[in-house]
C-alpha cells in the first residue's frame, strides 16, 4: 500500500501531460495493472491526446517529439516504482526515504523533458489550439484534483 501512495502522489503530480499516470492504482481501487495493460494505456492517452490538441501534418514533428518523451518518461517512472518495489520490503527508513526521492527526481527530470518538447509543440500551435490546450490542461488538472479530494474525504 505504501508503494501505492507514492506512485500516485509522484504520477498525480504530473497532472495531464504525463502518461505515467497509467502507472498508478486505478480509480475503482483495484490491483495496479500489468505492464501491457499500462503500455496501452499510455497509448492510448497519446492518441486521445492527439486528436483533443487537433494535431495537424505541420505540427507532427513536433508532436512526435512530445510523445515520445511521453512514452519514455511512463517508461522511466514505471522502471523506477518496480526497483523500489523489489527492494522496499529491505530497506531501512533512510533508503526508503532515499528511494521516495529518486522517484521524485525521475518525475521532475522527465517533466522538464516534457515541459520543454511541449514549449516547441504549443508554439507551433494556432492561437485557437493554443485556447483549446489550456482548457483541456485546465479540466484536467481539476479532474484530478477532485479525484484527490474524492479519496481523501
Amino acid at each position: 500500500m505504501k508503494l501505492r501512495h507514492a506512485a500516485a502522489a509522484a504520477v498525480l503530480a504530473a497532472s495531464f501531460a504525463l502518461p505515467a499516470a497509467a502507472i498508478a492504482q486505478n480509480a475503482a481501487g483495484n490491483a495496479e495493472p500489468s505492464p501491457s495493460q499500462m503500455d496501452q494505456r499510455v497509448k492510448q492517452h497519446i492518441a486521445r491526446l492527439h486528436a483533443q490538441l487537433q494535431i495537424t501534418p505541420q505540427q507532427e514533428q513536433q508532436w512526435n517529439r512530445f510523445a515520445q518523451i511521453m512514452w519514455d518518461n511512463a517508461h522511466d517512472m514505471r522502471t523506477a516504482l518496480m526497483q523500489r518495489e523489489a527492494s522496499l520490503r529491505s530497506m531501512n527508513a533512510a533508503q526508503d526515504m532515499d528511494s521516495y526521492a529518486h522517484l521524485a527526481e525521475v518525475h521532475a527530470a522527465d517533466m522538464q523533458r516534457l515541459s520543454a518538447a511541449f514549449h516547441d509543440l504549443y508554439a507551433s500551435m494556432t492561437p485557437a489550439q493554443q485556447q483549446n490546450a489550456s482548457r483541456l490542461f485546465t479540466q484536467d488538472a481539476e479532474r484530478h484534483i477532485a479525484r484527490r479530494h474524492n479519496q481523501q474525504g
